[in-house]
């Protein structure tokens, strides 16, 4: 029996040691689709800021620029820090094992959530905006502006289409950081009175 326990020895050493490094290669792929997740804002977000900052057209009925709006001033300001956040966490999410302690889960899981509804309400507000500026409002006698400034109003519509597009990644990544946070717990257990045995609820 203890030449047959030798043998199997080397062999479980070898099977767990593939695991090991099978493991790392999914962890690794995991980071690095994670981390491109991250990147991919950055760009998109300087995209919608830059749109909307140079958006402003002048002619024979007036000026407009989207300083004139609130709504369009929010979104510059919800995209430049959804830029810096994406490349800072961007930053972190690569390095090994850096976005993996309990406290740096909970941060990104809470960030995550929070920036998701922060371009998200930047990308409806504008929306409302646009369909004013070009549906008008009979109610209150309100004329649709598009048809004198078509300029502005394309280059709005550009920026708040890219910033839904980031409200997707941003989506996406809400769910990513909401995984790994919530894998870290058991399931709930109950405890049956009859047997005096708990029992999984997801087994339930």
């Amino acid at each position: 029996m203890e030449k047959i326990d030798d043998h199997l020895k080397p062999s479980h050493s070898v099977s767990a040691g593939a695991a090991t490094e099978k493991w790392e290669e999914v962890s690794t792929g995991i980071r690095t689709a994670e981390t491109m997740l991250r990147l991919a804002p950055v760009g998109l977000c300087v995209a919608a800021l830059v749109i909307m900052l140079k958006d402003s057209q002048s002619n024979e009925y007036g000026e407009v620029s989207y300083s004139s709006l609130s709504a369009f001033r929010y979104l510059v300001h919800a995209n430049g820090i959804c830029a810096g956040y994406s490349l800072l966490s961007a930053a972190i999410a690569a390095m090994p094992g850096s976005s993996s302690t309990m406290p740096r889960v909970w941060t990104f899981f809470c960030l995550d959530q929070i920036l998701t509804y922060v371009v998200l309400a930047a990308g409806a507000v504008s929306t409302e905006v646009l369909y004013l500026a070009y549906k008008g409002d009979d109610a209150i006698t309100w004329s649709d502006a598009c048809s004198s400034f078509g300029s502005f109003c394309h280059k709005a519509t550009a920026s708040v289409i890219i910033t839904f597009v980031v409200v997707c990644f941003y989506v996406v990544l809400s769910l990513i950081s909401s995984y790994k946070l919530f894998t870290r717990f058991d399931p709930p257990a109950i405890v049956d009175s009859n047997k005096n045995v708990e029992v999984a609820v997801f087994g339930s």
